[in-house]
């Protein structure tokens, strides 16, 4: 069986994940607390950020591990705020460009469940087995990366916990999808 044949699953695992993603995050309410207001500063921080270009950005910049022995480098880590930044561009968010990016990348998640049934899956599966092998694959496609951000870059664990379980619905449907049409 190739890849290509299995383009019902991609396609159908994709679109249904895209409208339960967006139902995940504009109507339940456990993503409306992952972002913190700064304390009457906003204004002031937004005048310091107004003229970085997009991109990601550290403070204290300090890259080298020379440079983070020295001990004003080090103070400056002591007092504080340790920040990773992320700018975008200006302007109105515009969500149509973003939205063929996480289309395109659930169809990426479906293709690589449809690259594993090929190779790993015997041509006799049953539902379940298709099913756990395909979920397990879309969890830790769409989860598990949260864990390093939670890890290297401060992302609150309760917000990477949220993630992974958003990542589990996603994964449910993609293992059904696919055990239903394989």
């Amino acid at each position: 069986m190739s890849i290509l044949a299995l383009w019902q699953p991609i396609v159908l695992s994709a679109v249904l994940v895209f409208f339960v993603s967006a139902i995940v995050w504009m109507a339940m309410p456990w993503h409306k607390t992952d972002f913190k207001k700064t304390l009457n500063e906003e204004e002031g921080i937004r005048a310091a950020l107004k003229n970085l270009s997009p991109g990601a950005y550290l403070v204290p910049h300090c890259i080298e591990p020379e440079e983070f022995k020295k001990p004003e480098s080090q103070q400056k880590f002591i007092d504080g705020p340790v920040a990773y930044i992320t700018v975008q561009e200006k302007g109105l968010p515009k969500m149509g460009h973003r939205l063929l990016k996480i289309f395109i990348f659930y169809l990426f998640i479906g293709g690589l469940c449809a690259y594993l049934v090929r190779h790993f899956a015997p041509p006799d599966a049953s539902y379940l087995q298709i099913f756990q092998l395909t979920g397990t694959v879309a969890w830790a496609a769409h989860g598990l990366a949260y864990v390093q951000e939670s890890i290297w870059f401060a992302r609150p664990w309760s917000t990477t916990a949220k993630n992974i379980f958003d990542a589990l619905i996603y994964a449910l449907i993609t293992g059904g999808v696919f055990g239903w049409l394989v």
